[in-house]
Order: C-alpha cells, then structure tokens, then sequence
C-alpha cells in the first residue's frame, strides 16, 4: 500500500508539473488532442497571401455570383430594395414608429398578378402550418403536435395592420421563424395580399350570386 501512495503521489506531481493547476496562466498555446476545428487556416480581410499569384488574399466572386435571395429574373431596382436595408414602408411594414396600413404605392398596379404570386407563395411556405384557407388546420399541428399555429382569419386589417403583418412575415412570432433570407420583400408583400384575399372570401355570404356561383364551381370539381 505504501508503494500505491508513492506511485500515485508521483504521478499526480507529474500532472500538475506539465500541466499546471486549474486557472493558471501559459504564454503559450494550450495541448488539444481534439482541436474540433476551433483554429483553421485562412485569409484575413485585406490580408497578403502567398497562395495565389497576385498576392492579394481578398478574391472577387466568380463570374455570375449571386447573392443569396436573388434570381436572375429580378430587376435591380427589386435587389436594391430588397438588400439595401432602407427603412421605408415597403422594406419595413412601418410608418415612423407605426405599423402601416393599406399595400405600399410600389406595388401599384400590380393587382391580380400579385394575388397570383401570393397564392403561389402562401401555398410553398404558409400552407403547411396555417392550412390552405388559412385556418390553422394542417397536417403539422394535427401530425406532430405543432402548439400556436395562427388561425390567420384572427387577424384582419382593422386590428392587425399590414405593416404588421408583413414584419411578422420577415422576422417570425413565437414558433414561426422568419422568411426574410427566403422571400423577396415582393413576394411577402404578396402573401398579405393572399391572406386579406383569404379573411374577404370566408367573410363573403354565399347568398350572393358571384359567391354562389364560384362555390358552386369548386363543388363540381372531381
């Protein structure tokens, strides 16, 4: 037992010796067997490197780079407002320290093309949690227990303005993440669009004759 004592006695005086006690301080770097990528070769901005030919370590994108949220059917003006990070109504659903109400003037005359686009929209990345009549029955709550998924006919313009509806769109609510880096601020304005198009059509009373009559249409699809 002495022998133990001695032993392990002399190994911990090894340890502490090479390695130091908790919270000492070494000028050089600490002994990782498993750095986990923690420290990895690269470039600094503006920084020389031998690597390339030039010496210049700051590279320029590939030709037809794009950045990512752009398409190459979008027009500059679009990218600019889309990235540029204006404060406008049209970047932001605010007015001052307001929501705004009503749709931005740069998307006058849009009309049926933008509900178009927003029922598009809606269908890709709303529909799967809030339903396709925006009711908030779909197969993810029902399926995997998904809680506070918005009933979207809760929220009209009166008490829920557009602006407001349009910022919840970008930067997400509760268990909703955000759409910013997916949707161009076109096409959210085009899902508010879709989803008052939504509260005015549940509204609608179907003993009016064009309400009747579209009703009686989708009925007698098979």
């Amino acid at each position: 037992m002495r022998y133990f004592f001695i032993g392990y006695l002399v190994v911990v005086t090894l340890v502490v010796g090479a390695l130091g006690f908790r919270g000492d301080k070494f000028s050089k770097p600490p002994i990782r067997l498993f750095p986990d990528m923690d420290e990895m070769d690269k470039v600094r901005s503006q920084e020389k490197s031998t690597f390339f030919q030039n010496t210049m370590g700051s590279r320029l994108p590939l030709v037809g780079t794009q950045p990512f949220g752009y398409s190459s059917d979008d027009s500059p003006e679009e990218n600019q407002l889309t990235f540029s990070g204006l404060e406008s109504y049209y970047n932001t659903g605010h007015i001052g320290d307001y929501y705004g109400a009503g749709m931005p003037e740069e998307l006058a005359g849009s009309g049926i093309e933008l509900l178009k686009r927003g029922e598009e929209r809606y269908g890709i990345y709303c529909a799967i949690c809030h339903g396709k009549n925006g009711n908030g029955q779909s197969s993810v709550p029902s399926q995997y227990g998904l809680p506070g998924v918005a009933n979207l006919h809760q929220f009209l313009e009166a008490d829920y303005p557009n602006g407001r509806l349009f910022e919840v769109i970008s930067h997400g609510k509760g268990n909703m993440g955000g759409y910013a880096y997916q949707l161009p601020i076109k096409d959210r304005w085009a899902i508010v669009a879709y989803v008052r198009a939504l509260q005015v059509a549940k509204q609608a009373p179907v003993s009016q004759p064009a309400v009747k009559k579209a009703v009686e249409e989708v009925a007698s699809v098979k």
